[in-house]
């Protein structure tokens, strides 16, 4: 049975439809695809980083010595300042030098 001229014309936009749906959805899949790839070596980058961040932070618990061995520091400090400003006057110059 031969098809009628309408009947040709269904089909030629029914396969040329279903033509144009199967190229959107292989854009789209690839399109999908390369995302992945790319939130993929952002979530690596980020891994990396965090891994830095442990690395710079695992001797946080030496802060606290240090703080108070820096304040011995400055208080040491401190003292010699005082003992300078106190003798400082005494101290005789050269001659010659003021």
């Amino acid at each position: 049975m031969p098809l009628s001229s309408g009947e040709i014309t269904y089909w030629t936009v029914i396969l040329v439809l279903g033509a144009v749906v199967i190229v959107a959805v292989v854009v789209l899949l690839s399109l999908l695809v390369a995302f992945v790839k790319r939130i993929n070596s952002a979530v690596d980058g980020i891994a990396g980083t965090l891994v830095g961040i442990t690395e710079n932070t695992k001797d946080t618990a030496l802060i606290t010595t240090t703080g108070a061995g820096l304040e011995l520091v400055l208080a040491e400090g401190l003292q010699h300042h005082l003992f300078l400003g106190r003798v400082v006057d005494t101290i005789p110059t050269p001659a010659g030098k003021a």
